[in-house]
């Protein structure tokens, strides 16, 4: 028997072969999309690396929570504003907004400015506050 006869008879137990075992992948996958840093792992670049965290929020998300000893930098002012808020460029930087996509876009701008260390926290500050760490109010 060949294997395409093979497949041609047994085409129900090869589909749940396929089906089964993209299950099994799924999560991987989908943890392999996500970039950036854990809650913990962004917790231990603070206290061993002195990180620096950036909240790029708008000015009213930022005033109802955010991440303690953050620092606000809003995503239209970032370019401008990131050299002059955060001026050791050899620290660690972690940028954060809501769940990420914010933070995700001022990242290659942190880059290009010569902040080689910037990440991004993966899940922003939603994830932040699912790890129930603290965060300040102003």
């Amino acid at each position: 028997m060949n294997l395409l006869a093979f497949l041609q008879q047994n085409w129900m137990l090869v589909l749940v072969a396929l089906a089964s075992g993209g299950l099994l992948l799924w999560p991987g996958i989908v943890a392999g999309t996500r970039s950036g840093l854990t809650p913990t792992d962004a917790v231990q670049l603070i206290n061993r690396e002195k990180a620096v965290v950036v909240d790029v929020r708008e000015a009213d998300e930022f005033a109802s929570g955010h991440i303690t000893g953050s620092r606000h930098i809003p995503v239209a002012e970032f370019e401008k504003r990131l050299p002059e808020v955060v001026k050791n460029k050899q620290l660690p930087l972690i940028l954060v907004c809501a769940a990420g996509p914010r933070a995700n876009r001022c990242l290659g701008q942190a880059k290009t400015l010569g902040y080689e260390k910037a990440v991004v926290l993966a899940g922003g500050l939603r994830a932040w506050n699912e790890a129930n760490l603290p965060v300040e109010k102003t």
